[in-house]
């Protein structure tokens, strides 16, 4: 028998004094295997949390980043927000709304029609040629407008189409209405106890370019305002930035923009004389 093996294997496997084996310490700064190390682990649980903020604030970012592009771009060739600044389309546009323009409405040789609700820019028309912004401040207001945040530009007009190119519109006959190649107007969606015109005219429109009005005509600045103009109060129709189709904002005046059936009756251009009126927008008599 091996005496010496069997010695040496006891002691391996024993105490100092023969009894239990005892486990080695463990040096000083150690953990042992499977043991978590509170301090360390709480430093990569924080570093992990931070790097999953930090990507979280970037995809939200970038989120934001698209969804304005994509809602830019909407507004610049689709629909576009507008800021009713003024009473001048009461009752039926009131001050704050918001409508929304159908900017596609007059593509692919469509065109305005009599009683739309157009959008135009009225630069050489209603507003003298040459008025410049600050570039910065005109971006700014521009990308805020295109979001309905902002009023439009001070040239930027939202009116009533009276007449097109070819009709004669003349204020008024005997009952005080205005009438389109001799039909007379019943203007319902006048501003309660506004006459249709105080201001007398008699007019052929241009080919190519509108007359328009406001449906608060006592407080509203229009073609009439520029009868002496270069531009006899025409606007030109490729400055039509749009037909307002839907007003959008408050929620309770959420509504579509017909197209009013008061002009129904209104014969073709030419069906009637022009005697006595005068082309480009000059007052007659």
């Amino acid at each position: 028998m091996d005496t010496e093996s069997t010695r040496m294997e006891r002691d391996r496997s024993s105490g100092p004094d023969g009894g239990e084996p005892t486990a080695e310490a463990p040096a000083t700064g150690d953990t042992p295997d499977g043991a978590a190390d509170p301090e360390n682990g709480a430093g990569e649980e924080g570093s992990r949390s931070a790097r999953s903020g930090w990507t979280s604030w970037r995809t939200a970012a970038l989120l934001g980043v698209v969804c304005l592009g994509v809602t830019l771009l909407i507004s610049r060739f689709v629909v576009q927000p507008f800021h009713i600044p003024s009473d001048s389309m009461e009752p039926t546009l009131r001050t704050g709304d918001r409508v929304l323009v159908n900017k596609l409405a007059y593509r692919f040789d469509s065109a305005p029609e009599r009683g739309d609700l157009i959008v135009f820019d009225g630069t050489g028309s209603f507003v003298r040629e040459g008025a410049q912004e600050n570039p910065v401040q005109a971006a700014t207001r521009g990308a805020l407008a295109a979001l309905g945040l902002a009023e439009p530009a001070e040239t930027d007009f939202v009116k009533r189409v009276v007449g097109v190119g070819g009709d004669r519109v003349v204020c008024c006959d005997r009952g005080g209405r205005i009438t389109v190649n001799g039909a007379a107007l019943d203007e319902g969606y006048l501003h309660p106890g506004d006459d249709p015109s105080e201001v007398p005219f008699d007019i052929v429109v241009p080919d190519g370019t509108l007359w328009v009005m406001g449906d608060h005509r006592s407080n509203s600045r229009d073609s009439r305002d520029h009868l002496g103009s270069p531009g006899g109060g025409m606007v030109p129709v490729e400055k039509v930035i749009g037909r307002a189709d839907w007003i959008a904002w408050p929620v309770g005046r959420w509504q579509s923009l017909e197209r009013t059936d008061v002009f129904a009756r209104v014969p073709d251009a030419g069906a009637v004389p022009a005697t006595g009126a005068s082309p480009g927008g000059r007052p007659h008599g």
